[in-house]
């Protein structure tokens, strides 16, 4: 089979925890852009589906931070966060170890991977799931880039780790939908949460939308870091979903800066060429 769905959203936590702080005009085209993703998924048909996701200290820690990880799982427990406050009730989320197995094998043709039977999923994965996949009845196959801290993976690197999960697609029977989640320049949990870089924002999702790799991979952490905050490194889960479409050309669905949610939010899909 092949990959036949490939797109990026926000996941920021503010998103369901304090949706009544958002500009209603904002919020509604934010849940309209959702809405849309979550139609187009499941018309794609989808056996599995392989989140991208930037986890923030839930199960990995300095002492063990893998650039990479992909679960292998039955199930994952989540939200970590407390459900009253995140909004979001606890739950099972299914998995499936051979679809997993199958994608790891095939992903480590090109990229060295950590696998990982254990996984405790935070808002990062909770956000997009509770929007795009609100029964929880599609497999999920959770993934981790290392996006908290040096040594990160460099972006070229990120860009071809999403060229492997598209190759090892290309090489399973199953139907594979890809989603890279983050929320381009923010910057929690500091003096400046809730500041966005607007300008940033749509020059990245410009490039993004291009499938542009030469300038996707061009950013340095420096310049992410001074333009997009410490949670600007999230940009490379978009960037391995760009990787993941194969060099194909996106489409944004929604943007919309909501300092509430501290983050600009985003919904885009790639085109891609299901078999």
């Amino acid at each position: 089979m092949s990959l036949v769905f490939a797109g990026v959203c926000s996941h920021g936590p503010g998103i369901t925890a304090r949706t009544e702080q958002a500009d209603p005009a904002q919020y509604s085209r934010l849940e309209a852009g959702y809405a849309r993703m979550r139609s187009a998924l499941r018309e794609a048909r989808p056996d599995a589906l392989v989140v991208i996701a930037a986890e923030h200290f839930a199960n990995f820690f300095m002492n063990n931070m893998p650039s990479f990880a992909i679960g292998m799982a039955q199930h994952y427990e989540g939200p970590i966060e407390d459900p009253d406050w995140l909004r979001i009730p606890r739950r099972n989320v299914p998995g499936s170890p051979a679809i997993s197995r199958k994608l790891i094998d095939g992903v480590m043709q090109r990229a060295d991977v950590a696998c990982c039977e254990e996984w405790k999923f935070d808002h990062g994965i909770m956000v997009p799931l509770h929007h795009l996949t609100p029964d929880y009845d599609l497999p999920v196959i959770p993934v981790n880039i290392n996006c908290q801290a040096p040594p990160m993976a460099p972006l070229h690197r990120v860009y071809a780790f999403g060229q492997a999960i598209a190759d090892a697609a290309d090489s399973m029977s199953e139907r594979i939908a890809v989603i890279g989640t983050g929320g381009i320049s923010h910057w929690p949990c500091t003096p400046d949460t809730g500041k966005i870089n607007e300008a940033w924002d749509r020059d990245f999702l410009d490039r993004w939308t291009r499938n542009d790799r030469a300038a996707l991979i061009g950013y340095t952490d420096e310049d992410t870091y001074a333009q997009g905050g410490q949670g600007g490194y999230e940009i490379r889960t978009f960037i391995a979903a760009a990787g993941a479409a194969s060099g194909k050309p996106g489409e944004i669905w929604c943007y919309e800066p909501i300092p509430a949610f501290s983050c600009g939010c985003t919904i885009g899909v790639m085109a891609v060429d299901p078999t």
